[in-house]
Order: structure tokens, then sequence, then C-alpha cells
């Protein structure tokens, strides 16, 4: 089956961080289509605009469709040479505001920068304090600090836990650590000392056994480490564990590192630490 090829431009005065992310939201639902993806941030002026424009225009031309085009712009004549041009433009200012103007009895600020800006400087500095915390102790690095944590990732290795403890940090402001249980740890079914003081911390990452030896080949072809056998004594092994502790766990096999991360914190009860 031939899959149809489509363009999509995510176009912002800033970031682009919000276009990009409601527009693969909405571009996920949609199967067989291989898009290529534009991004243009900090679109400010109607020059930048116009040449945008023929990108557009150029992009119908080759794929025989006009281009989808997600939009934060806040500018009306730069939305307006973009809308000249041979696209589909989904403004999702245009889509929400008018309503919550209405709702609100007060008129829309059109300023710039404000969802991903510094004017909640208090979440800026917990995002930032969340992140050093996350480097400093990633891989098991100074268990002794972990009291300070908000949560602890535990599971063999390449589960996941590094990834998951940033996303954590970034997203939510949460304090992460993780711990690595290694082949030392599997000579017996008990916690490693290190994290029996903060046991009501703790939380596994699991996945399938398959998928961790495809991992893990990526990182060391061929290896004892990435064997099929080990990787399945391994799962085995740290879900026994988790069992035995009564450890909340998660198996990753099939989810995003967002998804994983919003579990966690449903799970665990955790509040995010971040807003606006």
């Amino acid at each position: 089956m031939t899959r149809q090829k489509r363009t999509v431009f995510y176009l912002s005065d800033r970031t682009g961080i919000t276009a990009e992310t409601l527009g693969h939201s909405l571009l996920a639902q949609f199967d067989g289509i291989e898009w290529e993806k534009i991004n243009v941030p900090f679109l400010g002026d109607s020059v930048k605009a116009q040449v945008v424009a023929e990108q557009i225009n150029r992009a119908a031309e080759r794929d025989g469709h006009r281009p989808l085009v997600f939009s934060t712009l806040l500018k009306p004549d730069i939305l307006g040479v973009i809308r000249q041009a041979n696209c589909r433009v989904y403004d999702f200012f245009e889509t929400f505001v008018s309503s919550i103007e209405e709702e609100l009895h007060q008129p829309f600020a059109r300023i710039a920068g404000r969802s991903h800006g510094l004017q909640h400087r208090l979440s800026y500095f917990k995002r930032m304090a969340a992140i050093n915390y996350v480097l400093a102790h990633d891989d098991g690095v100074n268990p002794g600090n972990f009291t300070e944590a908000d949560i602890i990732l535990m599971g063999v290795s390449r589960t996941g836990k590094t990834p998951t403890c940033l996303y954590l940090a970034l997203q939510y402001g949460i304090a992460a650590a993780n711990y690595p249980l290694t082949q030392e740890d599997m000579s017996v079914i008990r916690l490693p000392k290190a994290l029996e003081p903060v046991r009501n911390e703790l939380f596994g990452l699991t996945l399938g056994a398959t998928q961790l030896h495809f991992i893990r080949q990526e990182r060391r072809p061929d290896s004892q480490y990435a064997s099929l056998a080990q990787c399945q004594r391994e799962i085995q092994w740290q879900e026994s564990l988790f069992q035995l502790f009564r450890i909340p766990y998660l198996d990753t096999t099939y989810i995003s590192i967002e998804e994983i991360s919003a579990i966690i914190l449903d799970r665990s009860g955790l509040k995010r630490q971040l807003y606006g």
C-alpha cells in the first residue's frame, strides 16, 4: 500500500512548541500518511512570512496536495501573508480565543511568549532545581541524598530510567533520582541497601525482554549483556523483587515517555510543581 505524502508546517512567532505539540497530537490520529514536518519558529516579520509562503507553495506543487499549517502566530498581518499561500491553516488562537473572551469578558492580550516565558519565575527556578537534582543523582550516584527525591526510579539497565527522570524534571519540576539494578544485585531477592531508607519513594520500570534485548543490541551487539536469555533472567528477577516488596512498577514496552511520566505521577500521587 502506497503511503500518502503530505507536508505540515508549524508556525509561531516564538518557539513553536505549542503549535507543534498540538498539531502532532491531532495528526497522530490519522494513519497511512507520511508527513514531512517543517518547523518555523520566531516568524516575526512579513518578509520572512513571504519566504515561508513561497516554501508552502513549492511543497503543494511537489506533493500534489496543499500543506497543512498549524499556527500560533499572533500578528494578523503575518498570518494574512500565510493565508494567501496554497495551504489549509489551522490557527489555534482563532479557534479558541473568541469564545474565551466572551466567557471571561476580557480581551485577548496578544503578547507572544507567555506560555513558555519567565513570567512565572518560581516555576522556572523549580524546573532548574529539579533538572540539576536529576543530573546529580543519575544512575545511582549520591544515594545518600535520595531522601531529598520526590521519586526514585529503579530497574535494570536500559529500561528508560534516565530519560524519564529528565522528562519529569523538565515538564513537571519533579526531583527524580534513579538506581540501576545490576548483575550483582541478582544474587538475592532483596532491596539494595541504598534503597532501604527510601522504600516509599521507589517506583520500578520494566519492559518486555524482547524489547530490552533489541535496545541492548544497539549498545553492545552480540554481548552476554544483550542476549535474550540474559534479558529474560533480569526482567523476571526484577519483577519478582517489585512484587515481593510491593514496589509499584510499570511495563513501558508500548508506551511513550510522556505517557510513562503521566502514569507515574498518577499512580504515585505526586503533584506537578510547574504551573503556567
